[in-house]
């Protein structure tokens, strides 16, 4: 199976996605990350040519960790616009990368780079199946399955987790792409969330660091979707899981069964 995450900025996926990628790599399938912008205003002082190769590498050396391909398209943190130009850019991408299944960021959020990231998505959605439309890429017979980020948003529908997934078991491997884009995890968004002046300089007590600024985040998500691992696992099982990563099925695509969803996320139990 050939996977395709496109988030809006290098880190989202691996944020709300890195487990799943973990298991995916583990299972043999081939994994692409993309993010529409490059990521240049993510920092409080850098910005820029040289923010964004130094995210850029970031993402290369992330990505490695879990023999992912990435992908960084040139456009600026902030600016991105659903524009014909990049509807055919992620119509290519999704056809090069004969992705089985594509995820990206739901419709109603936050950020308009993650909206536009969505609608874009959302309007590729059935033009990788149509051969006029960039025809010097041949176009996809199956419509990949297409699926949502989860988040915490609620108008004008609150996120539905139709998958759910333990990701207990490849947690040091996430905590290890949020290492490899220190930009990120020990620059910007400690600077942003005001707990910079508490981060260690050793390296490894920068991993236990991390852990500990993360990980009641991520667990109380996995709280508020416990429910939702209890339709893919034992509530024996599920009551001992700490941390997962969940899915929302778009409209848009090929409309999986039960039996397609086991088959695009083979680890479920």
């Amino acid at each position: 199976m050939n996977i395709l995450l496109i988030g809006a900025h290098p880190d989202d996926s691996e944020v709300v996605a890195g487990g799943t990628i973990a298991l995916w790599q583990k299972a043999g399938f081939k994994v692409t990350i993309a993010s529409m912008t490059n990521g240049d205003k993510g920092h409080q002082t850098l910005n820029g040519a040289e923010l964004a190769t130094r995210r850029k590498e970031e993402s290369l050396r992330s990505a490695s960790l879990v023999n992912a391909q990435s992908i960084v398209f040139d456009i600026p943190d902030g600016e991105l616009e659903p524009t014909l130009a990049v509807r055919k850019q992620v119509v290519r991408m999704i056809r090069e990368c004969k992705a089985d299944l594509v995820i990206t960021h739901r419709p109603n959020d936050y950020h308009p780079d993650h909206r536009y990231t969505s609608q874009v998505v959302q309007d590729a959605a059935y033009m990788v199946t149509v051969p006029q439309f960039e025809p010097d890429v041949p176009a996809l017979r199956d419509n990949p399955v297409f699926m949502y980020f989860m988040d915490h948003f609620q108008r004008p529908y609150p996120f539905q987790p139709d998958v759910a997934v333990d990701v207990d078991a490849v947690m040091d491997i996430k905590w290890k792409l949020f290492d490899a884009m220190d930009s990120q995890f020990y620059e910007w968004l400690p600077w942003h969330m005001k707990t910079l002046n508490t981060l260690p300089e050793d390296a490894e007590a920068r991993l236990t660091w991390l852990e500990g600024q993360w990980g009641p985040l991520l667990s109380g998500i996995t709280e508020q979707l416990r429910p939702a691992l209890n339709q893919w696992y034992s509530e024996s099982h599920t009551a001992s899981v700490r941390y997962a990563e969940c899915y929302e099925i778009s409209e848009y695509g090929h409309q999986p069964t039960r039996d397609d969803l086991i088959k695009l996320f083979p680890f479920l139990d």
